[in-house]
Parts: C-alpha cells; structure tokens; sequence
C-alpha cells in the first residue's frame, strides 16, 4: 500500500481524499499518483474533496482528468466536491464539470446521482 501525502479516509469501496487550500504544478503529480494509488487499492468511488480549496491551476486539472481516465479503467468513479467561486469557474470554463460530476457537499457526493452544483452544469 502506497502512503498517501494526502489525507484519505476509507468506508469499504468507497474513499474520500482531502485536498489543501491549493493544488497547482508544485503538489499535481503527488496528487495524480495518490488519486491513483486509492483506485488500485480497490474503490468503487473515490471523493476528491476539494471543499477547501481555493486555488486550482491546470496541472491540478491534468492530474484530475488523469486520475478520472484510471478510474474509469478500473471501473470506477471519481466524484468532487468543489465549493470555491474560483475553482468552479475553472472547472466550467474548461469543460472538466462535464467530465467528471460536481457536487457541493461531501455528503451529497456521498449520495451519489447526478452531480449538480450552483452555477455550473451537471453531468
């Protein structure tokens, strides 16, 4: 088992993964092999908490699309959790909110469905 630098909780197939104020080039590759190392530890959804998170650059964003990519592979799903203003905006502008499902709060990701976020479209 890989030590994860971030955060990680487990409740049987499904794992949340925090992410700091800030991902950008200097945590992106870290944060790509962490989202990775959980999917091969056998989830069927893994949480990319990005609640706290106010600063995401396109690094972060590779290093997300990648982990979707792997997931995707492994027949699973990667959902985030992202409330900033900023990192939403992003995340439309770039198309990734059609990529992978949005919600506004963990237990919303948690419940799974259709992700939906304020002011950003759904899957």
């Amino acid at each position: 088992m890989c030590p994860e630098r971030f955060p990680v909780e487990r409740f049987d197939d499904l794992a949340v993964i925090v992410l700091p104020a800030e991902v950008d080039i200097s945590t992106a590759d870290l944060l790509r092999d962490d989202l990775v190392a959980v999917v091969d530890q056998g989830v069927t959804v893994l949480i990319v908490d990005m609640s706290m998170t106010t600063f995401c650059d396109s690094a972060a964003l590779s290093a997300l699309i990648s982990a979707h990519r792997h997931a995707d592979a492994a027949v699973a799903e990667l959902r985030l959790v992202a409330v900033s203003a900023g990192v939403l905006r992003v995340m439309k502008l770039t198309g990734l909110d059609r990529l992978i499902s949005l919600y506004p709060t963990l237990a919303a990701a948690r419940a799974g469905g259709a992700g939906s976020v304020p002011g950003v479209a759904a899957n």
